[in-house]
């Protein structure tokens, strides 16, 4: 027999804290607005779709989730299981009472929606069709965000499957919106964090449904346990037109839709999308070519909120590249690298590797919403690639320094002034040997975990292994050219030869742009060949920013004929030293404007927007005309 825990009959959690209530009940609350807390028998399924089970613990372990400062446990019976979304397409109605809802209960800013109706179309008259959209967090079973959270902000609780965000350890990095497929976390710049759906668990304890499903007025959403058919409803599919691909997080969502649709759908908002049926009848995305073909510079536009992860990323890749340079190259007895190493100059240039490693971490740190908890970073070094890579980060840095520190010793002019350091000479060699064999590998693992931070299936176009040629190959050309910026000057200076040097690190400048070259040349061939958000991505990279990107394509070809031409035909003239001075410059060209375009021309599987809400052109045009100034619009602010 069913159990009410609404019932004033039980002793509920009303009864014991009515004053404290987790979420205020009406004495009339109407009965679709209940949750199904029938106790299953054993008939009822054990496993989800994806095979996982859907008790996540026994009863007796359950925890209260103290909300609101309650700590009583709801009395229901289903409470520690997997409950999902129901949503059936057929009865959206577009009304969006669902988004209202949601923003009430949420006190929610005008730029943010926890839950978005977006809608896709086809067809032609008069056989026009329109699937409207809801979609919020899914609180999946292989929650991304989770594992993606540097500041582990991300809880996915036994209570209700929930996946619960804490935005008072979000430090506002952002990196949990760009990994989640459907736009669920928001980031919010005004606050300096992010905020998403928590599954109105408060509601659940006291066995009222999810305030969206409550106010939805066509019954197209519903919502409990996994794989339990709501009423009225015959379908559970795991698939909708503009849906992600539910096997990068096991969503718990299910679809009903036995409405049919055209063979092709398209979305209303910016993205160059649209749905394409296959004979297996799922809808998958292609390529929406709305734009037309013609290629423009749009030179503005390569300015983006992500421009401080575009210093960060070059000046770390440049750092690494410089010491790795120097050290390894001593250590391998490399005659031109030696002389720099036994010069004056060899501790400017570790001084230039701190600094540039030193400009990286600041930047990052100011990319996030809330800078001063920047030391959050390391707090999910199980999971988080960008946990690690700051460690990495750090500890290169540290490595570095504390060499730079145990060289001073055996500089001789120093020595001429403190010569009570010369005893120390041999064990600070031996500390200087030690810390700069810890921070090669510290820098190349950083490195590789900064590659990995761009590892999201939800965004094809960084999915490729085309990122870490790049990242690697900037490291070879930007070490390469920060060193010859310091040793080359400092050379002329002494009256001594830079031949011997330049073309050591013309051959490391050769290596780092093919590498470079051949991750871009097989990122854009697959980027043709597949059927996803990537190759959208690649399309707006040859349409939008295409005459940038073919600029900055046929300047890879040119340093690399350059380069050959210089080391072929000697590099000890004037002639050869101002063909390197022009290297430098369109190598340093070549590398901000690939990495800007890395930034932008990414598209995510988000979800589709309407013609105005969640639609990206609109929010541009808004900004450029100033309606952004409303905040009734809203539109987020163009920040991070």
């Amino acid at each position: 027999m069913g159990v009410n825990v609404l019932d004033p009959s039980h002793n509920s959690i009303l009864d014991k804290k009515q004053t404290l209530s987790i979420f205020p009940v009406r004495d009339d609350e109407p009965e679709y607005a209940k949750l199904r807390v029938d106790i299953k028998d054993n008939t009822s399924h054990q496993t989800n779709y994806y095979g996982n089970r859907i008790s996540l613990v026994a009863l007796d372990q359950t925890e209260s989730l103290v909300i609101n400062g309650v700590d009583e446990i709801g009395e229901n019976a289903n409470r520690n299981k997997q409950h999902a979304f129901y949503f059936n397409a057929d009865n959206c109605t577009g009304c969006h009472a669902c988004e209202s809802a949601c923003s009430e209960k949420n006190d929610l800013a005008p730029h943010l929606s926890f839950r978005s109706v977006g809608y896709v179309e086809g067809g032609t008259y008069p056989n026009y069709q329109r699937m409207n959209i809801s979609m919020a967090c899914n609180h999946c079973d292989d929650p991304v965000c989770l594992k993606g959270c540097p500041t582990r902000a991300y809880t996915k609780h036994s209570e209700y499957g929930a996946v619960i965000q804490d935005p008072d350890i979000c430090f506002g990095c952002g990196y949990c919106t760009w990994v989640c497929p459907y736009n669920a976390p928001q980031l919010d710049t005004t606050a300096g964090q992010v905020e998403k759906c928590n599954m109105c668990v408060d509601r659940l304890e006291v066995g009222l449904k999810p305030a969206c499903v409550s106010a939805c007025l066509g019954n197209a959403l519903d919502f409990g346990v996994a794989e339990e058919l709501p009423d009225n409803r015959e379908q559970m599919n795991t698939n909708l037109p503009g849906f992600p691909d539910p096997e990068i997080t096991q969503p718990n969502i299910r679809f009903q839709q036995t409405c049919g649709m055209p063979g092709e759908v398209t979305r209303t908002d910016s993205m160059p999308i649209k749905y394409e049926r296959d004979k297996a009848g799922v809808f998958k995305p292609v390529v929406d070519q709305k734009a037309g073909k013609k290629k423009y510079w749009s030179i503005p536009r390569l300015s983006s909120k992500e421009n401080p992860l575009v210093v960060f990323t070059l000046a770390t890749q440049a750092s690494v590249g410089v010491f790795l340079t120097l050290f390894l190259g001593n250590t391998f007895n490399v005659t031109a690298i030696n002389a720099i190493v036994d010069s004056v100059i060899y501790l400017p240039l570790l001084l230039a590797s701190l600094g540039l490693v030193g400009l990286g971490l600041v930047m990052s740190t100011v990319h996030l919403g809330k800078p001063l908890r920047f030391y959050r970073g390391f707090n999910n070094l199980r999971h988080s690639p960008v946990s690690r890579e700051g460690l990495g980060i750090v500890i290169f840095m540290a490595c570095v320094g504390l060499h730079f520190l145990a060289m001073l010793p055996s500089t001789h002019w120093l020595i001429a002034y403190l010569p009570l350091i010369k005893p120390l000479q041999v064990p600070a060699s031996i500390l200087a040997g030690l810390m700069g064999g810890l921070a090669v590998p510290a820098g190349i693992i950083a490195l590789y975990y900064m590659y990995r931070c761009y590892c999201i299936r939800a965004r094809p176009f960084w999915n490729h292994w085309q990122a870490a040629t790049t990242f690697f190959g900037n490291m070879f050309n930007l070490g390469a050219l920060v060193t010859s910026l310091l040793a080359v000057p400092y050379l002329l200076y002494m009256d001594e030869s830079f031949t011997g040097l330049l073309t050591v690190l013309g051959l490391l400048m050769a290596i780092g742009i093919a590498i470079e070259g051949i991750g871009l040349y097989f990122h854009a061939r697959a980027m043709r060949a597949v059927e996803n958000e990537g190759a959208a991505s690649h399309y707006i990279q040859c349409t939008t920013f295409g005459l940038t990107y073919y600029a900055r394509n046929g300047l890879i070809i040119f340093n690399l004929l350059l380069l050959s031409w210089l080391l072929i035909s000697g590099l000890e003239n004037g002639v050869g030293l101002l063909g390197w001075v022009l290297l430098v410059l369109s190598a340093s060209l070549v590398a901000l404007v690939g990495r800007a375009l890395f930034y932008i021309l990414v598209v995510p599987t988000t979800m589709p927007g309407a013609f105005f809400w969640k639609n990206k052109a609109f929010e541009q045009h808004a900004r450029d005309i100033g309606l952004a100034e409303l905040p009734q619009v809203g539109v987020l602010p163009d920040s991070h």
